[in-house]
């Protein structure tokens, strides 16, 4: 075990019946940093975090957290970890401060004694510390969520996919609050489905059907994408994304919002430009632009299916 790590994962696999849940997963997250999980549903994410937090025993590989082994030292690591599980899943008719009180109670503590680890977070849903858990917002069953996984000082944050479904201010004050809890030195593994919030990570990886394909700091991610991409903007997006297709093939061709991404040689933007020549009724405009976090993601699924 690396004593930079907060967490280190070797060679990890389960399985459930036939299905592979996870194909010999390496990873290592350093102590005090963030660490973007980024995949799919079904990608084998909350089957990880479960390990990690002792909820589910590996067939093989092992894995330390804080230094701990997941098997032999589960009950210290218990004490050292905070889970927030992708469902909300506090008790729905405490209210807030009864939620945060018993999650105190379990790791022996109080809300008074460690306030001040969740203050600046409680204290935006404190007003409404009388109301029942399963009448707040999105956003503040978040908020509350990460103050009882915050309430008895943990090392590691395990944050299963926190903002699905919570609005765009939300998200963003949440990722803010992130920032400040990894400067204060807690570890943080946070797996999501949102590829933006993987530009927010320290380091990132990208897993699909159990198996991490590429771990790396996010720009570095981007600079190792191979060959050209092409933005293209159409006012018959459908129409052109047939056409495209059937000219270049399926996993070359992909819907952005109202963009489309064409992936290929440079030599690709001079067809493109002989395509909208012989098209001018679909009004394209092409540029070769720099790819984002979701188009490395994208080839790199390309890549391993072909594999």
């Amino acid at each position: 075990m690396n004593g930079n790590f907060g967490i280190e994962v070797r060679g990890l696999s389960k399985s459930f019946g036939k299905t592979k849940a996870l194909k010999n997963v390496s990873l290592a997250v350093e102590k005090g940093s963030i660490f973007g999980l980024i995949g799919p549903d079904g990608a084998g994410k909350s089957t990880l975090f479960r390990i990690l937090t002792t909820l589910y025993l590996p067939d093989s590989g092992e894995a330390f957290v804080s230094g701990l082994h997941c098997v032999k030292n589960y009950k210290e690591i218990r004490k050292r970890v905070g889970y927030m599980p992708g469902r909300f899943s506090l008790y729905q008719d405490l209210t807030v401060e009864e939620n945060l009180s018993f999650y105190a109670s379990v790791f022996k503590t109080t809300v008074k004694e460690n306030y001040h680890l969740i203050k600046d977070i409680y204290q935006q849903i404190e007003p409404f510390k009388n109301r029942r858990a399963g009448n707040l917002s999105g956003g503040m069953k978040q908020k509350l969520a990460l103050s009882c996984a915050l309430v008895h000082k943990p090392e590691v944050l395990f944050l299963d996919e926190p903002t699905t479904g919570v609005d765009a201010v939300s998200r963003k004050e949440f990722w803010d609050m992130l920032k400040e809890l990894k400067n204060s030195g807690i570890t943080i593994l946070v797996s999501t489905p949102y590829m933006d919030e993987a530009m927010l990570c320290d380091r990132t990886g990208f897993i699909q059907n159990g198996a991490v394909l590429k771990t790396g700091i996010p720009e570095s991610i981007i600079d190792d994408f191979q060959g050209e991409m092409f933005s293209v903007t159409t006012s018959k997006p459908q129409e052109t994304v047939k056409l495209l297709s059937e000219e270049l093939g399926d996993n070359t061709v992909f819907r952005f919002g109202s963009e489309l991404h064409i992936y290929g040689n440079p030599s690709m933007e001079i067809f493109l430009k002989a395509f909208k020549e012989s098209h001018p009724g679909l009004n394209l405009e092409i540029q070769n632009t720099r790819p984002g976090i979701e188009d490395c993601f994208i080839q790199l699924m390309n890549s391993n299916n072909e594999s």
